[in-house]
């Protein structure tokens, strides 16, 4: 079966819409539902992987949908970029919906069918917003992604899930409309073009604090990437059920939104115009002390989802860093962040969701002494917070190994100490966890015996992007070389 890798470009966004229709052909029979979400994601991971390899191999894949305007097209592009996203989002939908399975029914939730086929739009969102070739395709699929994970915000149906899910849609819809849209319809007037260009896309002669003025809009308007103050959302957001958290901040929303920042500081900018605008710097100092500020208030959460929730603000943060920064250290460090943050705070979700469901706690003060009975789950989320903190043997380490390097090519030194301050805060807020579910110190007896763990399937699911993280450190080689190239792209577009 050889098909076409634009054949396989279009599958990978038009499969999950198929796959929507099919879950709710099945929705009445949960078995077959859930055989379908997983055939589905399956496929779409097939299509991906044989896409990376077709861009290994050298091949340039285009493809075009229709023109509203002359130069305002849906097309989509292969780019290294544009790959790591789609590879980590396909592959992560595949072990999250395994997940989902032994939570969702573990948990006993209601209105499953509606979630799977909420989580399939998301993800054709997340593929189209990976492989668009301009803004403007990017726009639209950054649009649908915020309303298709709206649902899912809201799932519980109860008031406070009501609330989050207009804090959610308030933020993200505003943020975008007010200035993401305004950026693009700027960029449109000064540059000419909304194609991602390698190298950017304004002349050498273009007004620097207009142009600085039009990179303020797309950091704040980009609000998927919760830089402060406008990261409420997140929080809010953590009303939804664990599967929902772990897609929504390890794999489709905030991923989309460093990804957007990285697409548009590299493609739209170029790194050779970013340091020389006025308001880089600022925006740096911004994202550093989104950085600190967040790690802060998560070591006061004792909701571990809430912490978990400021944890990732902070993260994000890093991947901004990165991508203002503008050297090839940043924007490795960034692309490769955004997957082994992916792989880590994907599994410390994964944990939250099964001590939840094994024991019904979500208080980190309840947690002591956990090890005893789940062992399995406290042994992964160790783990998975080391490759957050970036130390070995870990993944997290390389990512945050090459933002370092490219703080001191810079001579950012402030912005360095904050990326050291925050790996401290990161293992204040995390490590305590782990350790005491294993050593849970006097006057509190050692848990019951009998293991208790979470549903079988959850158990695999968080295995897998534990062993994830751990694979990333020994073998970062596929990643480092995909994030090499982004930079190295001979043209991501030459128009028609």
């Amino acid at each position: 079966m050889n098909l076409s890798l634009e054949l396989l470009l279009q599958l990978t966004i038009i499969l999950p819409l198929i796959a929507t229709l099919a879950i709710l052909a099945t929705g009445k029979h949960p078995n077959l539902r859930e055989a379908v979400t997983i055939s589905f994601s399956l496929a779409v991971l097939f299509c991906v992987v044989n896409l990376y390899q077709g861009l290994s191999a050298g091949a340039s894949i285009d493809v075009f949908w229709w023109q509203l305007l002359p130069g305002l097209e849906v097309r989509f592009v292969v780019e290294p970029l544009g790959m790591l996203f789609a590879l980590i989002a396909s592959f992560l939908w595949l072990i999250t919906t395994l997940y989902a399975i032994g939570y969702m029914r573990g948990h006993g939730e209601e209105n499953q069918t509606r979630f799977y086929l909420c989580f399939a739009l998301a993800i054709s969102a997340v593929m189209g917003l990976a492989f668009s070739a301009n803004l403007f395709t990017l726009f639209i699929f950054y649009e649908v992604l915020t309303l298709s994970t709206y649902p899912l915000v809201t799932h519980a149906g109860t008031e406070k899930a009501k609330q989050g899910g207009r804090v959610y849609l308030g933020i993200l819809l505003g943020t975008s409309i007010a200035f993401f849209l305004l950026a693009i319809i700027l960029t449109w007037f000064v540059a000419g073009t909304l194609d991602f260009t390698a190298g950017g896309v304004f002349g050498s002669d273009v007004d620097t604090s207009l142009v600085g003025a039009i990179l303020v809009l797309f950091v704040f308007g980009i609000g998927k990437a919760a830089i402060m103050p406008f990261h409420r959302w997140l929080p809010a957001a953590m009303v939804a059920p664990t599967p929902v958290s772990a897609l929504l901040h390890a794999v489709a929303v905030v991923k989309a939104g460093v990804f957007t920042i990285l697409k548009v500081c590299v493609f739209i900018f170029g790194i050779e115009l970013l340091p020389t605008l006025p308001t880089t710097e600022f925006l740096l100092y911004l994202a550093g002390a989104s950085v600190l500020l967040a790690s802060i208030v998560a070591m006061r959460q004792d909701n571990l989802k809430a912490r978990l929730a400021y944890s990732t603000v902070s993260q994000l943060g890093y991947i901004t860093i990165g991508a203002l920064l503008a050297t090839s250290s940043g924007v490795i460090g960034s692309s490769m962040h955004i997957a082994t943050h992916a792989f880590g705070k994907i599994t410390l979700f994964f944990c939250a969701g099964a001590i939840l469901v094994a024991t019904h706690k979500s208080k980190i003060s309840e947690m002591r002494g956990l090890g005893f009975t789940m062992p399995v789950t406290m042994a992964a989320f160790f783990i998975a917070s080391l490759s957050i903190i970036g130390v070995p043997p870990a993944g997290g380490t390389w990512s945050k190994w090459f933002l370092l390097m490219g703080t001191i090519e810079t001579g950012y030194f402030v912005i360095m100490m904050v990326l050291m301050v925050s790996s401290l805060l990161n293992i204040a807020y995390l490590l305590p966890i782990p350790y005491h579910a294993f050593f849970p110190g006097k006057g509190h007896p050692a848990a019951k015996t009998g293991i208790k763990e979470a549903p079988m399937v959850s158990l695999i699911a968080l295995s897998i992007t534990t062993l994830g993280c751990l694979i990333l450190f020994i073998y970062p080689q596929p990643l480092y070389e995909l994030a090499k190239t982004i930079l190295t792209v001979p043209g991501v577009s030459h128009g028609h």
